[in-house]
């Protein structure tokens, strides 16, 4: 076949042996608007490898001897998910690229009409982008990925090719710097993987189009049309991965992954979050524990623990006053007290302890000072601003403590209440302090979205769950329960501290356990009700009370009054931590 036709190498021509150049073309993989992609036999050495090349020849020298440039600088990014090149070459002015094919086959040729598992996908997926995160950090972008080019091989083993083939015209970002131009085309590679994920999970391609590099043009910034994977599908797709891939295509450029290593960690969150052995942001919170700790000393701690260093045994109250106002010190109290061997040897196997005053009975004065020496200094490896955040987030949890205190039922102890409160924010905690990052990124992508249109209301933002499976794979109350369970926390424990979901209604409780489950939830809503925009906190107050009013004999005014701090006291017990938080702040 000549090299010269105006379309060479698409129009098959049954019976007939086709060639380019040297070499023979078995099979086409796949085609573009940009590029397409060959099986081809290589006499002259005697293998089968993949041919990529542009879909049309460049016009011009000056194309040509770019095409060349970018070509030849990806190939020297060097990555085990990258796929080896053979030959950058051109033949009659038509350039390609040879890969070897390593008996591999492409995701394209994977993808049946039910899609794939998402147990077989997401470990591809993971593999594919660490090639394209280090691609992009090298400063290369792919210009055009399809489903044809990754090509899968054994299970979790995948190699991108086509690095650079589908270079865009030379106008595409003209009057623009390379830095820019570099950010531009590492956006676009990721909302194509985003879309090649909708595919291949969905068995179909998002708006019936094969093309990807098609398809992203009807996404914003360039096309105003919106891809979501549908709900009925073939193969089951979990919630956070929904979360995952749709975010990778949001409607909005500002929602969807910064880059490749954004969205390769949520998929490794995901991953592990079912049970998997590997990475992500449960096995590395787990890690992280060992060196930073669950969490810093909050400010102040020097002073209570020279206060600590002087007081006496039986001042029991008023040291677990100073404890309490130590978030990390209290945590590291429950934490030792509640291990298995330690609640056993101690406490005679006599169920879980949720007061600080038998804490300190159990571990004695000496052990809660060694615990708060123990401590990691104030503000640990954050900096100003992150650190600034974590201090407002435990002043919140702290009120929420007190809410859930003042709306309990009567005759529940009021500290377990407080601390159970805590507990429920465990992971939100210990996402500010080890993944302050994410953190943001979690609050960003709950904040309201602008309208596209003039006149249209703002859309809101994610939920808390689905904003976290997008980000970490795994929801945040995940990393709460992978400390627990860490620490060894007993089954009944583990239950009470899994606050309500918003979502989900709330049912009379069948037991203790479960109203003081109850009671910390409802504290928790009513303290997150007064977060919100001053327009909807009144909605939202009255959602709470509505939700816990019958299980814990509330009414809207109780709700009200709590949140403002005003509610009143109906025992001594209420009345003693509100009264040392102020004495003691």
């Amino acid at each position: 076949m000549a090299a010269s036709e105006p379309v060479p190498l698409d129009v098959a021509r049954p019976n007939a042996v086709r060639s380019f150049g040297r070499l023979r073309l078995l099979e086409l993989l796949g085609k573009s608007s940009r590029t397409m992609l060959w099986r081809v036999d290589d006499p002259r050495r005697g293998q089968e490898l993949l041919l990529a090349m542009p879909r049309r020849r460049p016009a011009g020298d000056g194309v040509l001897d770019r095409w060349h440039d970018t070509v030849r600088k990806a190939t020297r990014v060097d990555h085990p998910a990258l796929a080896r090149t053979v030959e950058v070459s051109e033949h009659e002015r038509w350039p390609y690229v040879t890969y070897e094919l390593g008996g591999g086959v492409t995701l394209a040729q994977k993808i049946g009409g039910n899609g794939l598992p998402a147990q077989e996908l997401v470990p591809w997926a993971e593999n594919a982008l660490q090639g394209l995160a280090f691609a992009h950090e090298a400063g290369v972008a792919h210009h055009d990925l399809q489903p044809c080019m990754l090509v899968t091989g054994e299970p979790g083993r995948c190699h991108l090719i086509g690095l650079g083939v589908g270079l865009p015209p030379l106008a595409a970002a003209a009057d623009e710097d390379g830095l820019a131009r570099q950010r531009q085309a590492a956006e676009r590679d990721l909302l194509a993987f985003g879309l090649v994920l909708h595919h291949a999970l969905a068995g179909a391609p998002a708006f019936d189009q094969p093309d990807v590099a098609l398809a992203l043009e009807r996404l914003p910034p360039w096309g105003r049309e919106i891809v979501r994977l549908p709900w009925s599908t073939a193969q089951a797709i979990s919630e956070p991965l929904r979360a995952i891939v749709n975010r990778a295509t949001d409607r909005q450029p500002r929602q969807r992954y910064r880059n490749a290593r954004t969205l390769l960690r949520a998929l490794e969150g995901w991953r592990v979050s079912q049970g998997e052995q590997g990475g992500g942001a449960l096995a590395l919170l787990l890690d992280r524990l060992q060196s930073v700790g669950v969490l810093p000393a909050t400010p102040g701690a020097a002073a209570r623990a020279a206060h600590l260093a002087m007081m006496e045994r039986e001042r029991t109250n008023e040291l677990a006053a100073i404890v309490l106002q130590d978030t990390a010190l209290t945590f590291e109290l429950l934490r030792a007290v509640n291990s298995a061997q330690l609640r056993g040897a101690l406490a005679g196997g006599n169920g879980p302890v949720l007061t600080i005053r038998r804490a300190i009975a159990m571990l004695g004065l000496d052990g809660v000072r060694r615990a708060a020496l123990a401590l990691r200094d104030w503000p640990g490896p954050l900096n100003a601003t992150q650190a600034a955040e974590l201090e407002r987030l435990l002043e919140h949890v702290k009120r929420a403590g007190r809410i859930a205190q003042w709306l309990r039922p009567p005759g529940y102890d009021s500290e377990v209440v407080y601390l159970l409160a805590l507990l429920q924010n465990l992971g939100r905690l210990v996402l500010q302090y080890h993944f302050p990052d994410e953190a943001e990124q979690i609050r960003r992508l709950m904040q309201p979205l602008a309208a596209t249109r003039p006149g249209e209301p703002d859309e809101p933002g994610m939920s808390e769950q689905g904003a976290s499976y997008a980000v970490l794979g795994a929801d945040v109350d995940a990393l709460g329960a992978a400390v627990a369970h860490h620490w060894g926390l007993d089954p009944s424990v583990l239950r009470m501290i899994h606050r309500v979901p918003v979502s989900a209604p709330v049912h009379a409780a069948d037991s203790d356990d479960e109203t003081l489950r109850l009671a910390a939830s409802c504290g928790n809503e009513v303290a997150d009700a007064t977060a919100v925009p001053a327009h909807q906190q009144a909605a939202a107050l009255q959602r709470a009370a509505q939700r816990y009013g019958r299980v814990l004999g509330i009414v809207l005014r109780d709700v009200q009054c709590a949140a403002q701090g005003m509610a009143p006291d109906t025992d001594e017990s209420a009345r003693v931590l509100p009264a040392l938080h102020e004495s003691l702040t």
